[in-house]
């Protein structure tokens, strides 16, 4: 690839030597764990399949545990469709095999859950049925039975990390509308402001400026209400 690089586009080999490694993920405001989990997750729900597999392979090395691989592929179904997903699944399977990843290190199917906020769920479910109910009944059911009240319990993904792959896949399909109740549920699950700041910085790189230049007044708004 290094060799393709310089042969097609020498300047963009140089961005990603110097600029990319170089710098980036060398950076401060962000850890190498969360650059690997965030790098996976755009990936992913863009189905950018070819770099996948490296990508993987980084972020297993930068302490992302093969258990938190398999559940952002599994999140992510839901929040960037099923075939992203089952992509994913192709390039992680590789590495598994390569690195010698079996079964015991996975999670389970049907693991002991969370403890689920009743209160706050219940809210949230008011709030929906409220909303859309007349619109879709199933769609209503599915989001409180397969997402809040099953997914987001499952415990081999930490809540801050499973809300932090749910806005970087938001960030990275323009899916603007819903980052602020998912960015003050990251917030609330312990992602800090100065992760925020990284996390939209670093994704600029693999999503692309427009999306991140999307997102940022909408992030703006959720950190401003949140201070004050």
């Amino acid at each position: 690839m290094p060799n393709d690089i310089q042969r097609v586009a020498p300047a963009l080999g140089a961005y990603t030597t110097e600029g990319l490694f170089g710098k980036v993920w060398a950076g401060a405001d962000l850890s190498a764990r969360d650059r690997g989990l965030v790098t996976v997750a755009i990936l992913i729900t863009r189905n950018q399949t070819a770099e996948l597999k490296a990508y993987i392979a980084r972020a297993l090395e930068a302490g992302v545990t093969p258990a938190e691989i398999s559940e952002t592929i599994t999140h992510l179904a839901f929040y960037a469709g099923w075939g992203n997903a089952m992509a994913a699944v192709a390039a992680a399977a590789d590495v598994y095999e390569e690195r010698g990843v079996d079964a015991n290190a996975l999670p389970k199917a049907k693991p002991e859950p969370l403890p689920l906020n009743e209160e706050a769920e219940n809210a949230r479910q008011k709030q929906v049925q409220g909303n859309f109910g007349s619109v879709s009944q199933g769609v209503v059911d599915n989001t409180q039975n397969f997402l809040f009240r099953d997914l987001w319990l499952r415990p081999d993904l930490k809540p801050r990390d499973r809300s932090l792959i749910t806005v970087v896949a938001l960030i990275a399909s323009s899916q603007v509308a819903q980052i602020p109740y998912h960015l003050n549920r990251a917030m609330d699950n312990g992602l800090t402001r100065e992760d925020v700041g990284g996390v939209l910085a670093h994704a600029a790189f693999y999503t692309g400026w427009p999306n991140v230049f999307t997102a940022l007044p909408v992030v703006k708004e959720v950190l401003e209400k949140r201070t004050k």
